[in-house]
């Protein structure tokens, strides 16, 4: 008996021994690994990075930025049958334990020694995934265990468990470029966390196991019965009923993947300048990851306009030229599809790329381009279509001998094996007209003249085909829509509308290097005395030289300085002609300053920017609102906007140019917009050889502007000018934007006389042709004729035309 006590005595001993050898050794490895334990109060300022989103001027998504996808969603927006599912999934005693999971710790170790060679199976709560996701790494040894433990018991100490379960959530990856469950819901089923059903739910809470085991597309069948598995956790810890979980676990896996980036078709190159003006402003991080909310100024409307009729002018003008021959080909035997599918197209044009199968004189055999299946794969069906002639009845020649020349048969422009750009005249006929991407480009700008929000930018024909946004990066001379600003100058300087100068040959020393300089007007004619408006109006070149050397280049300049045309414009006279360089962006705005009554006009294209907790940190409108303060109406007085921008230009000087260019329009080198038939204003622009063209405009409340022309500049071809090809886009734009708007008449400033006067003398009218003029206060037609500028000395050529109207005293054609 003795000697059984002793031994029970040493095994207990021992025992204790252990026992406290193996608590102190624990007790090493908790002060230890405590010592090099991460701050894990950082997790109380945790901001992750989420995606900016771009809306529309209507709250409309229209893009969104991240280098990864994600949204932060509250706790208290996550329903609780979605919680329910994610704890069904990975914890479901989440609420009842201290950090570890005791229980599941032990039977994981009992599963893992009967299943020895098998992966091993873990137990950790969410609380520890919280501990490695922010804190850890992945590194797979017991020392990163042993941090992970206890930092989940000091977690758990100090936030609580909807805080911890708010930070796993918003945090882990769920595949598809995801990340949370908020950027998961849209990219998975483009929906929000509180529109999810117990099927859909399961299977976001079955994705962070391995998202790429359970790919919707790659590895569908194994998808789904994870997701069932889930569904039978949800329904066994209550959080859906039976009949819900039968149901849910029948239903199909139908993902819908959200597209990323670009929400809305058409607004590439808009969304490319704010993503740009956000960069500069926000930077990379604050752009990338700061989950910026950005009001923009774009009318969706408007910007699908704008890229149509941008588009439509550039296609008509290539068109014109005929067909440049396809720019692929490919074997069209056997399964053509493959090769086709592999060739990239243009994702933002309405057009389908094909391959010419078999072409004949009345019609060619097409295949059309073959789509992808989710899983990258080329889809198996193969659609065909055909050509008639009359799909191809526009691409004469463009080069060669046969230059110009109709089209009488098919196989005239297309062989088999050309890959070409098709586009289904009328849906579900299954004949296709031959398109061609123009080589052309150009830019279009809308903008709001009494704030410079741009409601609509179009920055070439196609954004995949080419980024650089020729609205507001291509720097090209205006040409002729320069002419505005010296009139304005000369208004604002004792000109009057009504003031003569002499349209004859002048000959301009330039200065050394330089040499003569002998301007012309378009027609290579002279008209002799004429009225300001006329010159404006009629686009005469020498008429403005005149004026421009009357004042002084250093005016303008400074004019063209002040309305952010140019910031440095040569004092060249050949510069008031409008050689110098711009941008569609800086002429729209700054021909905004006409249409406001001369107030400076800042262009933008954000209206508000809040950051992630919704506080405002930018606004365009800076305007001081005195009076706003008030919560309630108390017969107080009316709130006044402080409206403390720079007057660039006399109201009354900027009626007079608009009206003035209301001209161009009724009378002048745009009359072609006159079908519009509503009151516009604007000028056209064409620079030496043809190589831009220009038309910028306005109606009362809104401008547009409009460029034409090559990327590598050279001429578009003999009599392409601003009137013929970028009025016409213009026109476009207009008759639609303004299509449900009363005429509104341009709003005359108080203090303008209109009188009546003859427009070829410039003096009252006393019968015959009579225009009404605008006239400032202390102003009025003159009583006697009077002509500014002199012939040159040198002006020997001076034509009968103009030589008869200078003796005579009357004006030249009008």
């Amino acid at each position: 008996m003795r000697l059984l006590l002793r031994f029970f005595g040493f095994v207990f001993a021992t025992g204790a021994l252990v026992a406290l050898l193996a608590a102190a050794g624990i007790g090493f490895l908790v002060v230890k690994y405590s010592r090099e334990l991460p701050d894990y109060e950082q997790l109380a300022k945790y901001e992750p990075p989420i995606m900016t989103r771009l809306h529309a001027n209507d709250g409309r998504l229209i893009a969104e930025y991240a280098k990864e996808r994600r949204l932060f969603v509250p706790i208290q927006s996550v329903p609780k049958r979605v919680v329910g599912a994610f704890l069904s999934a990975e914890d479901k005693s989440f609420y009842e334990h201290g950090g570890l999971d005791f229980f599941g710790i032990a039977r994981a170790a009992i599963t893992n020694f009967q299943n020895q060679g098998r992966r091993p199976q873990g137990a950790s709560t969410i609380t520890q995934q919280v501990a490695k996701n922010f804190l850890l790494t992945n590194d797979q040894n017991y020392e990163r265990k042993i941090k992970e433990a206890l930092l989940s018991l000091r977690i758990e100490q100090t936030y609580s468990k909807d805080r911890i379960l708010e930070l796993y959530l918003n945090e882990i990856y769920f595949g598809m470029g995801a990340y949370g469950v908020g950027a998961a819901s849209l990219v998975y089923f483009d929906k929000a966390v509180n529109e999810l059903d117990v099927a859909e739910a399961a299977y976001l809470a079955a994705l962070p196991k391995a998202p790429n085991n359970y790919h919707p597309f790659r590895y569908t069948e194994k998808a789904i019965e994870r997701r069932n598995w889930v569904i039978d956790r949800m329904v066994e810890n209550g959080y859906a009923s039976r009949e819900e979980g039968d149901a849910a676990k029948k239903e199909a896996l139908d993902v819908k993947p959200r597209p990323t980036g670009v929400q809305l078709a058409d607004s590439e190159y808009f969304n490319e300048e704010v993503r740009r003006v956000l960069y500069e402003r926000y930077g990379e991080k604050g752009l990338y990851e700061g989950g910026l909310s950005v009001r923009t100024t774009m009318d969706p409307k408007l910007q699908t306009l704008a890229r149509k009729v941008l588009s439509t002018g550039l296609i008509r003008f290539d068109e014109q030229r005929g067909w440049r021959g396809a720019p692929k080909e490919i074997d069209p035997r056997g399964d053509w599809g493959v090769a086709l599918a592999d060739i990239p197209a243009l994702g933002d044009v309405p057009w389908q790329l094909a391959v010419v199968l078999d072409s004949g004189a009345s019609e060619a055999q097409i295949g059309l381009q073959p789509g992808r299946e989710k899983s990258g794969a080329v889809t198996r069906e193969r659609l065909t279509g055909r050509i008639p002639l009359e799909g191809v009845r526009w691409a004469k020649w463009a080069t060669g001998p046969e230059r110009g020349r109709a089209v009488k048969a098919v196989s005239q422009v297309l062989k088999p094996g050309d890959v070409v750009y098709v586009e289904e005249i009328k849906q579900g006929s299954g004949e296709y007209r031959l398109r061609q991407v123009p080589n052309i480009s150009g830019g279009l700008v809308a903008m709001d003249p009494f704030t410079g929000r741009v409601l609509a930018l179009a920055g070439g024909f196609s954004y995949d085909e080419s980024q650089f946004n020729r609205a507001t990066q291509a720097l090209r001379q205006p040409g002729s829509s320069f002419k505005p600003f010296i009139y304005a100058a000369a208004l604002d300087n004792g000109y009057t509308p009504s003031s003569v100068v002499l349209d004859a040959p002048i000959e301009i020393d330039q200065g050394p290097g330089i040499g003569i300089w002998r301007p012309e007007n378009y027609a290579k004619k002279f008209y002799g005395p004429q009225t300001l408006r006329f010159g404006i109006e009629k686009s005469r070149n020498v008429m403005t030289v005149r004026l421009a050397q009357d004042m002084g280049m250093p005016l303008i300049s400074e004019y063209a300085r002040r309305f952010g045309v140019m910031e440095d414009l040569p004092r060249l006279l050949s510069m008031s002609l409008g050689a110098g360089e711009t941008t569609v962006l800086r002429m729209t705005a700054a021909y905004s300053m006409f249409a406001n009554g001369g107030k400076r006009v800042i262009p933008t294209v954000i209206d508000r920017v809040q950051d992630r907790t919704g506080k405002t940190i930018y606004r365009h409108d800076d305007r001081q609102c005195i009076g706003c303060t008030a919560s309630a109406w108390a017969n107080q007085d009316e709130p006044k906007l402080v409206d403390a921008r720079e007057q660039v230009l006399d109201p009354m000087t900027a009626y007079q140019v608009t009206s003035m260019l209301e001209g161009v329009v009724l009378r002048g080198t745009a009359t072609s917009l006159k079908a519009i038939g509503k009151p516009v204003a604007g000028k056209t622009g064409t620079t030496n050889d043809y190589k831009d063209a220009w038309f910028v405009g306005f109606s009362p409340d809104m401008v547009v502007g409009v460029y034409l022309g090559y990327d590598k500049p050279h001429s578009m071809g003999e009599g392409e000018t601003g009137g013929e090809v970028a009025a016409p886009v213009f026109g476009d734009f207009m008759k639609a934007a303004l299509a449900d708007k009363p005429p509104t008449p341009f709003r005359v400033p108080p203090g303008i006389k209109l009188i009546r006067i003859n427009p070829s003398t410039g003096m009252r009218a006393d019968g015959g042709k009579v225009i009404l003029e605008a006239f400032k206060p202390g102003t009025a037609p003159p009583d006697s004729y009077s002509i500014i500028g002199q012939a040159s000395p040198r002006s020997e050529t001076v034509t009968p035309e103009a030589d008869r109207a200078v003796r005579s005293g009357t004006g030249g054609l009008y």
